[in-house]
């Protein structure tokens, strides 16, 4: 089947050489029994391609299902993937078969897969390579054979390096890979999607559909859509619904794109190679205590240059208030540091001046309790987004840009009440 019939029949728009691609390799890679890996950013449309691989395959007359890995919690994972015996666990009433199980013979789409727990993931790499799995509370082998289409929206190789994903495993599903691009690397079908989506909301809500100023064309083309195409749509919805004017200007949209990515400068994003779970805040807070922790770094050194006596007299002289400075901030910098050639005036003579001096005299040792961390700052963020949203952790976890587990145990981490 050709590229432009493909996109016709899963409703696909768009011209942009990336998603073609995309598309292609999909149309490959769909008669044969090779497991695939989709990667993209949230919201770009990774659902589609098990889709189009399952339709297009020998398995298109049996089961495709889709699984949300983060969505199931851990406890019961398990159970709905590979199935249990009566009495395995508690509430466990009856036997019941998981979906490998199930889609025998059929495709199963494995969305948010690094959200699986390494126990799960070794039960997983078993059935990909020997077709084989056992039921939860059973010893009994069961074979399978299921296609298995995989997708992400995390960098799989970070998550191996900080010991959150199998390698073997990684290697496993991505035996073929398929990138799917972010809306901003197809700015040419930004202008098409929400054309697409305004006729489609005139239709459903009965009105008359929206048209859009070339300023208002410029500025979706300008927007950076975090949120790519699921983005959009919202968008072309929230506007459908509201606005009389059909007629969108500029001013009109503006209302509507959020102040904080409303720019065409280049900004910091969460995409598939950004390290997991790592937000552009967390990012700032890391760069700022990396920068004082090298100038405190620098204070010691220059300090214990002078206590060395690798500093000449002639120069100390010359600098003295710069080096009693120096030595103040050292303090409050939560730096110990003793030399034999700063004496600190005592509180009653009224001063807070230090001088040079000769003789040897230890100086205090001051320690100044640091309360910055970016544990502190995760949590106080996780307990803003849970505000702003009053409890609901779906909301709050995609305003984090993690996954509802991730902030489910985050929140049981930090103990935060939500």
């Amino acid at each position: 089947m050709e590229i432009q019939a493909i996109k016709q029949r899963f409703n696909i728009i768009g011209n942009s050489p990336l998603l073609e691609r995309a598309i292609d390799v999909a149309r490959q890679v769909a008669p044969t029994d090779i497991s695939v890996l989709v990667s993209g950013e949230s919201g770009v449309g990774k659902e589609v391609f098990p889709k189009i691989i399952h339709q297009l395959s020998p398995r298109k007359h049996g089961q495709y299902i889709a699984v949300n890995c983060g969505a199931i919690p851990e406890g019961t994972i398990d159970s709905e993937l590979f199935g249990h015996e009566k009495g395995s666990f508690t509430g466990a009433h009856e036997a019941r078969r998981g979906y490998f199980e199930v889609v025998d013979g059929g495709t199963i789409f494995l969305d948010e897969v690094s959200e699986l727990p390494l126990l799960t993931q070794v039960r997983l790499l078993r059935i990909l390579e020997s077709g084989e799995f056992i039921r939860v509370g059973s010893s009994k082998i069961q074979k399978t054979n299921v296609r298995v289409v995989a997708a992400t929206n995390v960098n799989l190789q970070s998550a191996i390096a900080s010991g959150k994903f199998r390698e073997d495993l990684y290697y496993r599903l991505n035996t073929v890979p398929i990138q799917v691009p972010a809306l901003r690397e197809r700015k040419g079908d930004i202008i098409l999607l929400f054309r697409k989506f305004a006729s489609d909301f005139a239709e459903r809500y009965r009105m008359p559909v929206m048209q859009l100023s070339s300023e208002a064309e410029q500025m979706l083309i300008n927007y950076r859509w975090p949120g790519n195409v699921r983005q959009l749509k919202n968008l072309a919805e929230q506007i459908s619904v509201i606005e009389n004017e059909r007629m969108i200007s500029g001013d009109t949209l503006h209302k509507y794109l959020p102040q904080s990515f409303d720019t065409n400068l280049p900004v910091l994003f969460k995409d598939a190679n950004a390290p997991e779970n790592f937000s552009e805040r967390e990012l700032l807070y890391k760069v700022l205590f990396d920068m004082k922790k090298d100038v405190n770094d620098m204070k010691k050194i220059i300090m214990e240059l002078i206590h060395s006596g690798e500093v000449d007299q002639a120069f100390k002289d010359e600098n003295k208030h710069l080096i009693n400075k120096l030595y103040r901030d050292t303090l409050h910098d939560n730096e110990i540091i003793n030399t034999p050639e700063i004496k600190v005036r005592q509180p009653e003579q009224k001063k807070e001046e230090v001088e040079i001096i000769e003789s040897y005299e230890e100086a205090p040792h001051v320690y100044i309790e640091e309360t910055l961390s970016i544990q502190e700052k995760e949590k106080d963020l996780i307990i803003k987004a849970l505000e702003k949203y009053r409890g609901r952790r779906k909301k709050a976890a995609d305003e984090l840009g993690i996954s509802e587990r991730t902030l489910y145990r985050k929140i049981k981490e930090y103990g935060v009440e939500s």
